[in-house]
């Protein structure tokens, strides 16, 4: 019987068959996925994606504006809309 807190679904179950032929359950916990823009859905370069807790705040994401919800294209197209007032 697992322990408690390995019963949860949270965490992924990997068969692995050990030297002695056999078969025990090893617990992962699930990555995070990683940040994707806002506008566009590409993926963002920079932005850590597991234990993010164990950083800083500072080293969570990139230190610019928008980061960590857009991506550099997208955020280049918006600051030009928004110099030249059409937004």
């Amino acid at each position: 019987m697992p322990k408690p807190f390995l019963r949860s679904r949270s965490l992924s179950r990997k068969r692995v068959k050990l030297p002695s032929g056999n078969i025990a359950t090893h617990y992962e916990d699930k990555r995070n996925s990683s940040s994707t823009c806002h506008f566009c859905g590409k993926p963002l370069h920079g932005a850590k994606t597991n234990k993010l807790s164990k950083f800083s705040k500072s080293e969570r994401r990139p230190s610019r504006p928008f980061a960590g919800v857009l991506c550099h294209s997208c955020l280049e197209r918006l600051i030009k809309q928004t110099s030249r007032g059409s937004l």
